[in-house]
């Protein structure tokens, strides 16, 4: 009897369960839907009572679940019109266009405890209540910034830039694409509206190499298909970095104008350039203009080593160096320079020489071949082997009726292999 009764209740459970479903199907909204703070949202429930026409809706409710209760947010009477027990009628709540078959519900602006379920109720006759649930999830779009943070070059880890992405529900992603080696931290902070704001730093032990370089941080976020991209370029400042050019390693007792130049780089620039030498006053030969150095007439005097000290708001550095002066110039240089150039020319005029006789011994051969074809018997006759070698004598034949031997046919002579 007892197992009878536990089969019965079971079959009325599922009856139940599928009466409520059949109910449920009537009544239509969207899972879920999504909003964005501040903006409208609107709730989609129709009443669709198909070919049932006896089934009466004599009112429409939306209800919401807070802490576990429903509170009444809207209701729609045929006779009574619309009511917003929370908001009044002046509130942010309102019926789309109230009939009792379709009950779409407005929200404007949405403030982040609008998120929740809600519910939309039909009271129905002869079945009773009618609902369904929707869920509204909202978005906030989040404002998104990145900067350089200045910094001095140190052997210790330092933020060197940082990226925001402020007010955003849900929390949004920052990572960073770079060639440096670096670090990154990041923490979010829960504002009271329910956003949260994502800040992200980069940092790196910073050297003047990183000055001027671009880094770049990446923003996903729910509220956007693509990443957020930001580039950011790194300012580190670091003292002048000096070096001194123009020294050809060719300075001669009365050579003029020999010069030298100060190149300095730095964050900030540099400011301040100043020369002098390791044997006191600079000589009177010598002009400075800023990071020039003028020679105008080379002497022992300037047989030295010559300092370049610039300066810039983060420092001092300077560069050294030694000037030796000759008593004549120096040729080998010149003289190696001009040997290579000689030598490229004489090449070129061998093979030019060697080009022109093998042409005019080839004209020579075409000749003396015409001349045979005109006075020897038949015009035909088989060619000659392709690897007979002719003799300097059947080459030249002009060259040795006078009694002398062309060069340039002894020299064909052994080219024959080559010579098409």
């Amino acid at each position: 009897m007892l197992l009878v009764l536990e089969r019965f209740i079971g079959v009325l459970l599922v009856l139940v369960a599928v009466c409520m479903a059949v109910h449920g199907q009537r009544v239509k909204v969207r899972d879920e839907v999504t909003g964005y703070l501040g903006q409208e949202v609107i709730l989609q429930c129709i009443f669709n009572p198909g070919a049932d026409s006896s089934i009466k809706v004599s009112q429409v409710t939306w209800v919401k679940s807070v802490n576990g209760k429903k509170v009444s947010i809207a209701v729609y009477h045929p006779t009574h019109g619309p009511s917003y027990p929370q908001e009044g009628t002046t509130g942010r709540f309102s019926f789309q266009a109230p009939t009792l078959k379709d009950a779409s519900l407005v929200i404007r602006p949405l403030k982040m405890g609008d998120e929740g379920t809600y519910t939309c109720e039909f009271a129905t006759y002869p079945n009773g209540n009618e609902e369904a649930e929707t869920k509204l999830v909202l978005l906030a779009v989040p404002k998104n910034s990145a900067q350089a943070v200045p910094v001095t070059t140190n052997y210790t880890e330092t933020t060197v830039a940082t990226c925001i992405s402020a007010d955003g529900r849900p929390p949004s992603q920052i990572t960073w694409q770079s060639s440096l080696t670096g670090n990154v931290s990041t923490s979010q902070i829960n504002n009271t509206d329910g956003t949260v704001t994502v800040v992200s730093q980069y940092n790196i032990v910073p050297s003047s190499q990183a000055d001027g370089q671009s880094v770049t941080c990446v923003i996903n976020h729910k509220t956007s298909k693509e990443p957020f991209r930001i580039p950011v370029t790194l300012s580190v400042q670091y003292p002048p970095e000096v070096t001194i050019e123009g020294y050809d390693d060719n300075w001669y007792i009365s050579r003029s104008q020999a010069d030298l130049k100060c190149i300095a780089k730095g964050n900030p620039p540099p400011t301040n350039f100043h020369w002098s030498s390791t044997d006191g006053p600079l000589p009177s030969t010598v002009e400075v203009i800023n990071n020039l150095l003028v020679v105008k007439m080379v002497d022992s005097l300037v047989n030295t080593s010559f300092i370049c000290q610039v300066t810039n708001a983060v420092g001092t550095s300077s560069s050294q160096l030694k000037v030796l002066v000759r008593g004549s110039p120096n040729n080998s240089g010149a003289g190696a320079t001009g040997g290579i150039i000689g030598g490229i020319i004489a090449t070129v005029v061998v093979i030019a020489v060697v080009v022109t006789v093998v042409l005019i011994c080839k004209q020579q051969r075409k000749n003396q071949t015409a001349r045979d074809n005109l006075d020897g018997p038949p015009a035909y006759k088989p060619p000659p082997p392709k690897l007979k070698l002719q003799s300097t004598e059947e080459r030249c034949p002009d060259a040795f009726q006078s009694g002398q031997e062309v060069s340039g046919c002894w020299l064909l002579d052994h080219l024959n292999n080559w010579i098409p």
